[in-house]
């Protein structure tokens, strides 16, 4: 097995085949921020495909519906290439094989954030040891930012302009009425 840039390339035999570098990036995005978007630019750089994957998390309490929030990612991707939305209710893993991901992409903002991380990679492990996780830290000017400090913020009718996308502004303002 060779790797160049772009792809694996597997032998076998005289049957030379490329295998896209397919990352997942699960989340429930309620609401997609623009620490969200950076992490999904810096992944196309390392990978051939990423797969935004919108959970099915009713145990969050989501102000948005599964639809809304692929709508959402998909309004504020539009036109990046090899870039995927999709949506999920089963095991991450069980979702991965689905897809032929190899690579689960996860954010970082603060130390608080790798123990929960920790825990669900190496959770993701012991269910597919062929699964991979990778952490990346979102630019510092997004590190402060989350879904859930972005909705207590709209709830009591603050600005989150230029922390989510146009599109996420717009809705939040209609959905908590400013």
């Amino acid at each position: 097995m060779t790797h160049d840039t772009q792809h694996m390339t597997l032998y076998n035999g005289d049957n030379i085949a490329r295998k896209k570098r397919v990352a997942v990036y699960p989340g429930t995005f309620d609401p997609v921020t623009n620490g969200h978007l950076d992490i999904m630019r810096r992944s196309l750089k390392m990978f051939d495909k990423l797969i935004v994957a919108v959970a099915h998390n009713p145990g969050k309490d989501p102000v948005f519906s599964v639809e809304e929030r692929v709508a959402l990612i998909k309004k504020a991707t539009k036109g990046w290439e090899n870039l995927q939305v999709d949506h999920f209710g089963n095991l991450l893993t069980d979702y991965m094989k689905s897809v032929d991901g190899r690579v689960i992409v996860r954010g970082l903002r603060a130390v608080t954030d790798y123990e929960f991380e920790l825990q669900m990679g190496l959770m993701n492990r012991a269910l597919d040891p062929s699964i991979e996780t990778i952490f990346l830290i979102p630019s510092e000017v997004y590190s402060f930012l989350s879904s859930r400090i972005i909705k207590e913020i709209a709830r009591l009718k603050g600005n989150v302009k230029g922390m989510v996308p146009e599109a996420v502004e717009s809705l939040l303002k209609r959905k908590f009425g400013k």
